[in-house]
Formats: structure tokens, C-alpha cells, sequence
């Protein structure tokens, strides 16, 4: 069992910054691709980034150039660093992993709620 615990949401002001983590309670080495989603009310939760075993990012169109996932090279953490934030990037942001020993399987976070105004 992976859990996965996240941390950095809040309220902030449109044109602000906010910087999401996600640690895992597994080792690096266990772990494949790790990616954060996010779900709007009454929306389907989508993709927002994820960045594989190595170290590749890919990126939803929406947040190109304004959002940046890393993925700390000694810790089984990632982080979301979000720039430029807009009211339509509201929502819960959920962390979500895969093992290589189980990549069929997806580990979700509990979430955490990212609130823009403007």
C-alpha cells in the first residue's frame, strides 16, 4: 500500500503562487511516474502534470509556462511550483503514483483544495 500525502493548497489571488508537494511512503526507487490531477466542481478530474522515472515532464496546455513539476532527486517528494495562478486553476489537487512492481494500479492522494480569486 502507497500512501501519499500533500500539502501547499490555499487561497491566494489571481496572478499569485502557490507550490504544492506530495510525498510518498515508499521508496524512490519503487515508484514509476507521478503526476498531480486536479477536479473543479461539477468537473471531471483531469491532468494537470506529471513527470516520469526519469525525470520528464509533460504538462496539461492549460498551465504550459506557468506551472513546473519536479521531482526531488534523494526524496520520494514531488512538488508543483504554480505561477501566474487564474480562477479556472480553482479546484483539489490530488497527487497520484504508480509502482513498477504494479503499474496497472493508480495511488491517489487525500487532495488539497487550491481556491484563486480574483
Amino acid at each position: 500500500q502507497v500512501q501519499l500525502v500533500e500539502s501547499g493548497g490555499g487561497l491566494v489571488l489571481a496572478g499569485g503562487s502557490l507550490r504544492l508537494s506530495c510525498a510518498a511512503s515508499v521508496s524512490r526507487s519503487s515508484l514509476s511516474a507521478m503526476g498531480w490531477y486536479r477536479q473543479a466542481p461539477g468537473k471531471q478530474r483531469e491532468l494537470v502534470a506529471r513527470i516520469s522515472s526519469a525525470g520528464t515532464p509533460t504538462y496539461a496546455d492549460s498551465v504550459k509556462g506557468r506551472f513546473t513539476i519536479s521531482r526531488d532527486g534523494a526524496k520520494n517528494t514531488i512538488y508543483l511550483q504554480m505561477n501566474s495562478l487564474k480562477p479556472e486553476d480553482t479546484g483539489v489537487y490530488y497527487c497520484k503514483a504508480n509502482l513498477y512492481m504494479n503499474p496497472g494500479v493508480d495511488y491517489w492522494g487525500q487532495g488539497t483544495q487550491v481556491a484563486v480569486s480574483s
